[in-house]
């Protein structure tokens, strides 16, 4: 398995506990009235979970699993899967500082146009290993 991949799949899986926890405390919320500021980390849970867990996991198996240029021993463009990674966690802070913290609808904006460039900086990435040369 790739460095690259280990190291989104273990952020990933640190996504996960993040979100489990803030799900935990807004579940036993629910029963035993614990804060009421507590409800205000239920986007910080969403994003979490589906940003940083699903979309984060997806990204490292798909860097993995993807073939390789049969002519190449390293990945093409491994520096745009590098980008993404990053840009996707910087967008995931952005946007809990968005919308938990209520650091602004610009941050919030900063944080989606983030982690939709990305998608396009992945896509980049991963383009030349999923279509055929033999055609062109």
């Amino acid at each position: 398995m790739p460095r690259l991949s280990q190291w989104i799949i273990r952020a990933a899986l640190i996504y996960l506990l993040l979100g489990i926890t803030i799900g935990a405390l807004l579940l036993a919320h629910k029963g035993v009235a614990l804060h009421p500021i507590l409800w205000a980390w239920l986007p910080a849970h969403i994003e979490f979970l589906l940003m940083g867990w699903i979309v984060q996991l997806t990204l490292g198996v798909a860097f993995w699993i993807l073939p390789r240029y049969w002519q190449q021993l390293r990945r093409p463009n491994e520096g745009y899967a590098q980008a993404a990674v990053v840009l996707l966690n910087v967008g995931i802070w952005l946007v809990v500082a968005g919308t938990t913290f209520r650091a602004g609808a610009w941050v919030l904006f900063a944080g989606r146009l983030a982690e939709m460039a990305a998608v396009l900086f992945f896509a980049a990435h991963a383009w030349g290993r999923v279509v055929s040369r033999e055609g062109a």
